[in-house]
C-alpha cells in the first residue's frame, strides 16, 4: 500500500511540475509511467552515477547533483512516450521543481 501511495504522490508531483515548467509536456498516463521510470532510475542507476561523479560533485559543492538529476529527466523523456522536455534547462528546472513538490507532499505523507 505504501508503494501505491508513493506512486500516486510522485505522479501528482510530476503533473504539477509539468504545469509549472514551460517546455515540459506530459499526458496523464505518461505521468504514471514516468513516476515508475524515475523510481527505477533512482534505485538502480543514480547510486552508481553519483559514486562515479563524486569528485566533481565535491568540487562543485554539490551543485553537480542538479546536473545529474536534469540528465536523468532527459533520459526519462527518451524512455517514456508522451513526456517531453524542451532541453537541458527545462529538465534542470523540472527536476528542481519536482524535488521540491515531492518533498512538500512527503511532509504530509510521513506525518500520518
Amino acid at each position: 500500500m505504501k508503494i501505491l501511495v508513493h506512486l500516486l504522490v510522485s505522479t501528482l508531483a510530476i503533473i504539477i511540475a509539468t504545469y509549472l515548467i514551460p517546455g515540459a509536456t506530459i499526458t496523464l498516463f505518461s505521468a504514471v509511467i514516468l513516476a515508475v521510470v524515475l523510481g527505477i532510475i533512482n534505485i538502480f542507476i543514480k547510486p552508481v552515477v553519483k559514486l562515479i561523479a563524486l569528485p566533481i560533485t565535491i568540487l562543485t559543492l554539490g551543485l553537480f547533483s542538479l546536473v545529474i538529476n536534469a540528465l536523468f529527466i532527459i533520459l526519462a523523456s527518451k524512455i517514456v512516450p508522451g513526456f517531453e522536455v524542451a532541453g537541458f534547462w527545462t529538465a534542470f528546472w523540472f527536476s528542481i521543481v519536482l524535488s521540491l513538490i515531492n518533498a512538500f507532499f512527503h511532509l504530509f505523507q510521513d506525518s500520518e
